[in-house]
């Protein structure tokens, strides 16, 4: 499907062009926009994210539903539309060169706090889009023109080898397992390594007698309880492909733990066992100094600030204390992060905050 904008000439500095319902990787719709700066067209998707429980309140909202015929009511028209008239009435002949201009416009014609009116799969795709036309007009590819001279590095990547919590069908309370090959010399390698272990994983876990089968994450979901036995696993598949654990490869987690409390404490269901905030933390510090993880995404409640922060002392000298669901990728919850001590990193999402501008505004104030 897709609905053409009419009434920009030609000659316009930047104009809108289209706006289009786009699959991501799952079964819902995602939106598509594309952006025309001198009679090209460049493409800007807004991919939903899969938060849906507490967090997802401090996030930017997604516009969907309305159309209980159109995938199960998580249709994205409503967003389409918010794109083709308002949003179009509003910025059409606008500077994509301009992004904060052009956020900041989008951000007072919305009108909310979240971006719940006109959405920020609506939002969030327009800024995308301006971005890679400004970037075209110079001559840079998107990642060059965004970062700068110091974009020359890629992240060491963090490979999802086993699931549980949400993403899941078993016991194991932890939600995404990962390795990181830390010892590669560059990422290819450091991809080969990943898929090296990942089959490893498959073998141990198949001889063992259990299910191969993925979570939604893509890692094994095999019905083992505890966090102990997923961490041997994982730890036996780095030897098993060849590798020195904690030298050649090393542990991440991401704890997704505002899954896991209710009513003041943290309820680890497959092992049986509910944790105050204090004895959270020590389960924490316990397990990095039995098995060389290295992140730890999450590992507290959302909400539950000074928990973050008695982690982040207790271990943050050697851990990366990951923000995700904590921060939102909003600047004004990592600058309370910040003041209190709470966590030592943020992972950044486009999609939880709904602007480029803002997403770079958040990045800088972490860098500082």
């Amino acid at each position: 499907m897709q609905a053409f904008l009419a009434g920009a000439s030609p000659q316009a500095k930047r104009e809108y062009a289209a706006l289009q319902d786009a699959f991501p990787g799952g079964a819902s719709e995602d939106v598509q926009l594309e952006y025309s700066a001198f009679e090209q067209v460049f493409a800007g998707r807004q991919a939903s994210g899969s938060s849906e429980t507490a967090w997802a309140q401090q996030e930017a909202v997604e516009l969907r539903g309305g159309e209980t015929e159109r995938y199960g009511g998580k249709g994205v028209m409503q967003a389409v539309d918010a794109v083709n008239f308002e949003i179009f009435d509003a910025l059409v002949g606008a500077d994509a060169m301009d992004q904060a201009g052009l956020d900041q416009a989008m951000i007072e014609l919305d009108g909310t706090e979240n971006k719940a009116r006109l959405g920020a799969n609506a939002i969030l795709g327009v800024s995308m889009a301006a971005a890679r036309a400004a970037a075209d007009s110079v001559g840079m590819p998107l990642w060059r023109y965004l970062g700068g001279v110091h974009a020359h590095l890629l992240p060491t990547p963090m490979m999802n080898i086993m699931n549980g919590g949400a993403h899941a069908n078993n016991a194991l309370d932890v939600q995404e397992f990962m390795v990181m090959p830390v010892g590669a010399p560059d990422f290819r390698e450091g991809l080969r390594m990943g898929a090296e272990i990942f089959h490893a994983l498959k073998s141990l876990l198949s001889e063992a007698g259990h299910s191969t089968a993925v979570g939604d994450e893509g890692g094994f979901a095999p019905a083992i309880n505890s966090s102990d036995e997923a961490l041997d696993y994982i730890s036996r598949s780095v030897e098993a492909a060849g590798y020195k654990l904690g030298e050649d490869a090393v542990i991440a987690l991401d704890a997704a733990a505002t899954e896991l409390y209710c009513d003041g404490k943290y309820h680890l269901a497959g092992e049986d066992r509910s944790l105050t905030s204090a004895e959270m933390v020590d389960m924490w510090a316990g397990l990095v100094g039995n098995y060389p993880i290295v992140s730890l995404e999450d590992p507290m409640d959302d909400e539950d600030w000074d928990g973050f922060a008695a982690l982040t002392a207790r271990i943050g000298d050697k851990v990366q204390v990951v923000g995700d669901d904590l921060f939102v990728t909003n600047p004004a919850r990592l600058s309370r992060g910040i003041a209190d001590g709470s966590a030592n990193a943020i992972l950044v999402k486009v999609n939880q905050i709904g602007t480029l501008s803002e997403t770079l505004q958040a990045v800088e104030m972490a860098q500082k």
